[in-house]
C-alpha cells in the first residue's frame, strides 16, 4: 500500500507522526510537499511594473536595480521544500519517497494521491474547537475530492468537546 503524507509548514510533525502509528510496517510513504505558484508570480509581476513594460524578464539593461525577487522567492521556496522534506524524513525514521510538485496545492495534492491507500493531511483552519471550520479551503477541497482513504490529524490535541456549537433551535409548527 501507498501511504502518502501531505507536509504543510507548520502541521508537517504531526502527519508525520500519524504515518509512523498507523501505516502498515510494509508500505510504500511518500512525503508530499506542494509549492503554490502565488508568492513568486506576485513578486514577478510586482517587480515587471517597476520595471515597466519594455524589458522580458531575463532581458533587463545593464544596471536593472537587481535580479527579480520572485526569481529569489522560487529558490528559497525549493529550499524550504528540501529541507521540510529532509527534516521529516528523518523524523519519519524509515524508507520513503519524497516528492515535490508545485501549482495549484488543492489540485496537485488529489492528483498526487492517485492511486495511494491513504492520504494523510492535518487540519488548517480554526483549531480552537471542533467543526467544519477547522478544515481550510484547501484541505477541505482534498478530503472531499481525495481518490482514496483520508486520514485527517490535528496538529495538537483536539480541542474539547464543549467547543462543539449547539444544535441549531428546531421549529415546530
Amino acid at each position: 500500500m501507498r501511504v502518502l503524507a501531505w507536509l504543510v509548514e507548520g502541521t508537517w510533525p504531526a502527519c508525520v507522526d500519524a504515518v509512523r502509528a498507523h501505516a502498515p510496517d510494509d508500505s510504500e510513504v511518500v512525503l508530499l510537499h506542494v509549492s503554490g505558484p502565488e508568492v513568486p508570480g506576485v513578486a514577478h509581476g510586482a517587480f515587471a511594473g517597476l520595471l515597466g513594460r519594455g524589458h522580458p524578464r531575463g532581458h533587463r539593461p545593464a544596471g536593472d536595480w537587481g535580479s527579480d525577487p520572485g526569481d529569489r522567492l522560487e529558490a528559497l521556496g525549493g529550499a524550504s521544500a528540501a529541507a521540510l522534506l529532509d527534516a521529516a524524513a528523518e523524523r519519519l525514521g524509515r524508507p520513503c519517497t519524497r516528492q515535490e510538485r508545485s501549482g495549484r496545492v488543492e489540485r496537485e495534492v488529489v492528483a498526487a494521491a492517485e492511486g495511494a491507500g491513504l492520504l494523510v493531511l492535518a487540519r488548517d483552519g480554526d483549531r480552537s474547537r471542533l467543526g467544519p471550520k477547522s478544515l481550510g479551503p484547501a484541505v477541505r477541497f482534498a478530503v472531499d475530492h481525495a481518490p482514496c482513504p483520508v486520514l485527517l490529524v490535528w496538529p495538537e490535541p483536539a480541542p474539547d468537546l464543549t467547543t462543539i456549537p449547539p444544535p441549531p433551535p428546531h421549529h415546530h409548527p
